[in-house]
């Protein structure tokens, strides 16, 4: 049975979750290496809150590409499931920016910093002169 079909099933109301679980257990997933994804996912996300957050406590000028790849980098460092969530959230900021209206090139440019991060280089190509050591 393909997981697709499990959908068109007479319940066809099954939670999208019951779904996923049912279409890991068919095709025979790890559980273990499923359990760690996810948990370097939420990690991965914490990291991407983290430096969020100190990006706006630090209110320093020319600081949000560094802020960028620092979290991109944290979360990449995790394993697969930190970078996957990084990639997520950074696409996701970067489609509400340019649903808001925010200019095209600086989305790309944080992008850069996003993808330059997540490869495992270092974030302090973007510090800001005079950035806090804390940061």
């Amino acid at each position: 049975m393909a997981c697709s079909s499990l959908f068109s099933w007479p319940y066809s109301r099954m939670k999208p979750s019951i779904a996923i679980i049912l279409c890991i257990l068919i095709l025979g997933v790890d559980s273990q290496r499923w359990v760690q994804f996810m948990k370097e996912a939420g990690q991965g996300s914490r990291d991407m809150w983290r430096a969020y957050s100190d990006m706006k406590k630090a209110n320093w000028k020319n600081s949000d590409k560094y802020f960028h790849a620092r979290g991109n980098y944290d979360a990449a460092r995790r394993g697969p499931g930190g970078a996957w969530a990084a990639k997520v959230i950074s696409d996701a900021r970067e489609a509400v920016q340019k649903f808001t209206g925010h200019g095209a090139e600086d989305s790309r440019a944080d992008q850069f910093a996003n993808e330059w991060g997540r490869s495992g280089k270092d974030p302090n190509h973007f510090r800001p002169a005079g950035l806090p050591k804390r940061y």
